[in-house]
């Protein structure tokens, strides 16, 4: 790796971009067991809105990470799952909340004895 790794327009840097959006890797992980449906997707996550599981959904697809399929049908829906290249980035996501849960307390630890606003926050 050299020193401009982390430049504007590196990959290292789109790579950091994509889990940049708290919403991307949770999106990626509720549809690693395959399609799902907006609906059951948000009942799966939970938390997220209509209207930014769809904003996350359509930056993805834009991506390349997941696909949108069309079904006929009466009434005729829409799915979403995992591309190829979406696939690859669940060892990188499981890899993160592996962290999470070995390190989760001693950050909110930090967070604690840091006080109750982050830095910068008025």
């Amino acid at each position: 790796m050299t020193t401009d790794a982390f430049l504007a327009d590196c990959r290292a840097r789109l790579a950091f971009d994509l889990f940049a959006n708290t919403w991307n890797a949770v999106v990626l992980w509720a549809l690693r067991d395959g399609p799902k449906r907006p609906v059951a997707l948000r009942e799966q996550i939970g938390g997220i809105s209509s209207k930014v599981l769809t904003e996350t959904l359509r930056r993805l697809q834009f991506n390349g990470l997941v696909d949108r399929r069309e079904h006929p049908g009466a009434p005729p829906h829409v799915a979403y799952e995992l591309t190829a290249l979406g696939r690859t980035l669940l060892a990188p996501i499981d890899a993160v909340g592996a962290w999470a849960f070995a390190h989760g307390d001693e950050v909110m630890a930090a967070q604690e004895a840091a006080g109750s606003r982050p830095p910068g926050a008025r």
